[in-house]
């Protein structure tokens, strides 16, 4: 039976590769989008819902469907206030995680980050260690957390930063033997792909994956 997803974050760079290939997936027959800018696609596919973010819980009797794909997140350089990015990484996809509880919904994906732990001293770590505990304290039947290292791909915006931890990455890249493989970079792409999969396999018996496990499994499907 054609299903219907549900896209946070869909003008970023991963929810924007995750979108285009719900699009070209037969699978799908619906993809709603909550989001306070549009994407400017036109395909019958998509519901379009132009919201606050902050106030998702008032948009409850939109917020349905088969699963929910939470890719929201932001930088310390657009959102350098710590109340605002709690916000956003943290408050977003909680507030999404318990709209799904309440209307039913069985499948909850989010992107984290590889180091999330809420007793960490880094801030965006513990903000996304945070989250994940929130989430998963729902109890939503299929919740997956996927926990990427740095994430690669062309955006909109520049990021200074991250531009020369990805210059670093390539160099050293090919160090990252044995245990140390989670901490390679990885391609937007992939985790999208990623999700996908993971979506239509709700029987992995997994919470979190780690990053170089998100591109087995995308590497597989």
């Amino acid at each position: 039976m054609p299903k219907t997803a549900i896209i946070l974050g869909a003008t970023g760079l991963t929810g924007g590769m995750l979108l285009q290939q719900l699009l070209e997936d037969d699978r799908y027959e619906k993809i709603k989008l909550f989001s306070r800018n549009s994407v400017e696609i036109n395909n019958p596919k998509i519901e379009e819902h132009l919201i606050d973010l902050f106030k998702l819980e008032e948009h409850k009797d939109k917020f349905t469907g088969d699963e929910v794909f939470c890719c929201v997140g932001t930088t310390k350089k657009k959102t350098p206030d710590h109340n605002t990015y709690t916000k956003i990484d943290r408050g977003i996809p909680v507030t999404a995680a318990r709209l799904c509880k309440a209307n039913n919904i069985d499948t909850f994906l989010v992107v984290s980050a590889l180091g999330a732990n809420p007793k960490s001293r880094v801030f965006y770590n513990r903000i996304k260690g945070k989250m994940e505990k929130e989430v998963l304290e729902q109890e939503i039947k299929n919740t997956y957390i996927l926990q990427p290292s740095l994430i690669t791909g062309e955006r909109k915006e520049s990021r200074s930063f991250e531009k020369v931890g990805k210059v670093m990455l390539n160099f050293i890249n090919p160090f990252f033997l044995g245990t140390l493989r989670k901490y390679k970079s990885i391609s937007a792409e992939s985790i999208a792909r990623a999700m996908v999969a993971i979506a239509n396999k709700p029987e992995l018996d997994v919470e979190r994956i780690p990053s170089d496990e998100i591109k087995n499994i995308a590497h597989n499907n």
